[in-house]
Parts: structure tokens; C-alpha cells; sequence
């Protein structure tokens, strides 16, 4: 037994922890739990927790449903909020899924992202990402088909006196660092009702089973407050949708590879190479990173989401921005990619903005000029003539994007790569059926 592990039996004895959860997710980032005894974990931890995987989306067939979830003890929290509400001690940790035969499951989001880790590591480089979680309060979950209310009418750094949403946000990022997540920005963003905490830097795993506990966190909080809180991309026709703008960096050792003080931007031909690669493979992976039919809302409705593959220097319209906060700071040089929204599984997502940045470092491709200008404000002659193509324009022409590339395949994995498309194009069928209240207030009057 390693140490890790000696110390979360340990802290399970010492603070009287009754329960202990283990959490994974489905292909689509749909948080998965079982909780076990403390009793059984030194168990869990040499064999792990048999479960059916053909229930679990993605997975599994019928005839190969045995799967094993083995306790990463790195991951270790105890989960504040069952202490403060007077019950039994609970803890929980991510798992690692495997077959019986102790080989990891390829449909393991988390296997996925740690395979396109592991290639990162063989280039020699470290992959380190910081994402920016949007999200709305509403004052309840409305019923189906119903307009949901924010819960307040307040916009962008607004500070109102005792706001839902200030004291929502002190609490939510209280109980994030008990759990060791650290927490670097938040503040009430431009639509009523929406919210944003950023995470601080981490490599690039510990990001993505953060993501996945804000968003757990976010939603207790919420709760307990007597709120409801969504990671729908768009809730709102009239007011901006929910992005997750991901900054990513790589690192040799202790040194920013995407750092060069003599070039004008202090970007390295590393990064130029990694931008070039995310824009060359934008289209390909927006069904990944903009997951639902929902997402494409967002991505067309205007504001600050961004449609066309073209990056700028510290250009809040560009897919790809480069910003310049310390732009002599060497450790701080990065990029941000603002197309991802909140309902991205992020094992998925980093994996893929992650190849499509080595494919760009290893392939030598070149970075095209940047777009200076407000994106949305060009016409479709003056995009064209700069070079800018769109992203899919629907979950469709995402999946289309999608089902021809070699670089995704490759990097999801075929058993991931083949559900995936299949759960979408079922959701785009059942979607395309659907008759919209949009339809039935403009046709039924007048056809």
C-alpha cells in the first residue's frame, strides 16, 4: 500500500468519515457515484468496485458489462457540506475504470484525457489548463417548456447589497477550498442571473475532476440556498449564453514553452505552432467541446461567443485570444480558447484541444494572421477574404465535422469515438422531430 493511500485510511479513522463516494463519469461528463464503507476501501484500492457497465452511457455491452472503479487516492476530499449539515462524515474520491483483467477501460473519459497526457509527456511537455466556469442562478427549475427566472437583474462586476448571488458565490467558493480547489476570480457576469468562477492553473487532470466538483458544488450550494443553478449552455434567448473560456499553457520542466520575450506577442514558435494546430482542427472537435444541440445557441447568438476560426491578440471575439495581462511575465504567457461551454465533459475536451495543439507542434503548422478587428461586426465578404471559415452551425454539422477525423478518433478512441457519435446523432434526430414553440407562435397564426 502506497502512502496516499495509508493516509486517506488514516484520515478516515481520525475523522470519523461513515462513508466514502466514488465518483466517475459517462462519456457525455454525467457524474457517476457509488458510496462504500470505509471497511471496504483497502479492498477498493487492490482490486476496485465491481459495477455493471453496460447501465452507464457509453460504457458497455450486455455481453462485456463487468467493469471495475478503482479509488484514486490522490483525489481524496472530505465533502464539507455533509458536515456542516449534521450528517455522517462523507468523503469522496475519482476513480480510474478498468476491465477484469486490470487493463483501463477505453471508454473512461479519464483514460482518455490521461492517454493524450501521457503523448504530451513523451514530446516532452506538461499540460496545464485554468477554466473560466459560467453558469445561471434561477430562482426555481421551471416547469418544462417554461421561461426560467434569474434570480436577480444585476450585470457584469455588479455589486448589489445583499445579493443572492454574492452570498451564493462567497459560499460556493468557501466549500470549493475545503475541498483544496482554488478558486482565482469570481463575480457576477454581463446577463441577469449569470455567474462565473475561475479555477486556478493545474495540470490538466486535476483540472478536469475539479470541473467536475464545481459543478457538483455549485449545484448543492444552490440548492441549499433554495435556488437552482444550470450549466445549459444558452437558458435565454435575449441575454448571452454560458461559455468555459480555457486558458492552456505547456511547460518543459519549470519553463513556458509558449513564452519568447523577443517576439512581439512573447509568444514561442511552440505556441504559434499549438494556435495554428487548435484553429486547423476547430470544426472537428466543436461536437465535443459544444456537446449538446443547445450549445449551437450560444455559439450563433452574438455577444462574446465566438463562431469563426481566426484567433486575435487580447480580442474577446476570436476563437483563440491571446492575452495580455502580464505580457512580461514569463510563466503567465498562455492561450485561451473560448469556444468550450460549461457542459462540456472536460476529460474529453482537454484531450482534444490538447492533440489538436501537439498535431499543430508536431506538424509545423503555420499560424495565420490575426483578426484585430470585432469579428461579428465584419461582413461574410470581408471573413472570407481574411480566411475565416465558420464553426458547425448546429450539432448536425458538428457531428458531420466529426465522424472524418483521424485526429479525433485517434485521440477518443474508437469505442468512445463511435458512441459519442451515436448519442448525438439521436439527440439531433429527436431534436429535428420536435415542433418548437418558436414554430407553433409564428406558423399557427397565420398558415
Amino acid at each position: 500500500m502506497d502512502k496516499q493511500q495509508e493516509f486517506v485510511l488514516r484520515t478516515l479513522e481520525e475523522r470519523d468519515i461513515r462513508f466514502v463516494r466514488l465518483w466517475f463519469t459517462d462519456v457525455l461528463g454525467t457524474l457517476k457515484s457509488v458510496a462504500i464503507a470505509p471497511a471496504e476501501l483497502e479492498g477498493a484500492f487492490a482490486e476496485g468496485i465491481g459495477f455493471d457497465g453496460s447501465a452507464i452511457e457509453g460504457f458497455a455491452r450486455v455481453h462485456e458489462s463487468d467493469m471495475l472503479a478503482k479509488p484514486d487516492p490522490a483525489t481524496f476530499q472530505v465533502l464539507p457540506w455533509r458536515e456542516s449539515d449534521g450528517a455522517p462524515g462523507t468523503a469522496r474520491m475519482f476513480c480510474d475504470i478498468s476491465m477484469p483483467d486490470g487493463t483501463p477501460s477505453w471508454a473512461d473519459p479519464r483514460h482518455v484525457l490521461r492517454r493524450a497526457l501521457g503523448k504530451a509527456a513523451d514530446a516532452g511537455f506538461t499540460f496545464y489548463t485554468h477554466p473560466e466556469i459560467e453558469f445561471f442562478l434561477l430562482k426555481e427549475l421551471p416547469p418544462g417548456g417554461e421561461v426560467p427566472r434569474p434570480v436577480d437583474a444585476a450585470g457584469y462586476f455588479d455589486l448589489t447589497p445583499h445579493g443572492v448571488s454574492q452570498d451564493f458565490r462567497r459560499d460556493a467558493i468557501t466549500m470549493l477550498e475545503r475541498m483544496g480547489i482554488s478558486v482565482e476570480f469570481s463575480h457576477h457576469e454581463v446577463a441577469p442571473g449569470q455567474q462565473e468562477i475561475d479555477l486556478r492553473y493545474a495540470d490538466a487532470l486535476s483540472t478536469a475532476d475539479n470541473v467536475l466538483t464545481t459543478r457538483h458544488v455549485i449545484k448543492e450550494v444552490a440548492l441549499s440556498q433554495g435556488v437552482y443553478a444550470t450549466f445549459m449552455p444558452k437558458p435565454f434567448s435575449s441575454q448571452p449564453g454560458s461559455g468555459m473560456h480555457t486558458h492552456l499553457s505547456l511547460f518543459e520542466g519549470d519553463q513556458n514553452a509558449f513564452y519568447d520575450g523577443g517576439d512581439p506577442l512573447h509568444l514561442s514558435k511552440v505556441a504559434k505552432h499549438f494556435i495554428a494546430g487548435l484553429l486547423a482542427h476547430a470544426a472537428e472537435i466543436t461536437a465535443v467541446t459544444n456537446q449538446y444541440v443547445n450549445s449551437y445557441k450560444r455559439l450563433w447568438s452574438g455577444g462574446e461567443a465566438p463562431p469563426y476560426v481566426c484567433w486575435g491578440s487580447n480580442n474577446r471575439s476570436a476563437l483563440v485570444r491571446v492575452p495580455m495581462y502580464k505580457p512580461r511575465k514569463s510563466g503567465s504567457a498562455r492561450i485561451e480558447v473560448r469556444s468550450p461551454d460549461s457542459a462540456t465533459n472536460p476529460y474529453l475536451c482537454f484531450a482534444l484541444l490538447l492533440a489538436a495543439g501537439l498535431k499543430g507542434i508536431e506538424q509545423e503548422y503555420e499560424m495565420p494572421p490575426g483578426a484585430e478587428d470585432d469579428v461579428w461586426t465584419l461582413s461574410e465578404g470581408e471573413r472570407r477574404a481574411m480566411g475565416m471559415k465558420p464553426l458547425p452551425g448546429s450539432l448536425a454539422e458538428a457531428i458531420t465535422a466529426m465522424e472524418s477525423s483521424e485526429l479525433v478518433a485517434e485521440t477518443l478512441g474508437e469505442h468512445v469515438f463511435d458512441f459519442f457519435l451515436r448519442n448525438k446523432r439521436a439527440e439531433w434526430q429527436a431534436y429535428r422531430a420536435e415542433v418548437t414553440p418558436f414554430e407553433l407562435g409564428r406558423y399557427l397564426p397565420v398558415l
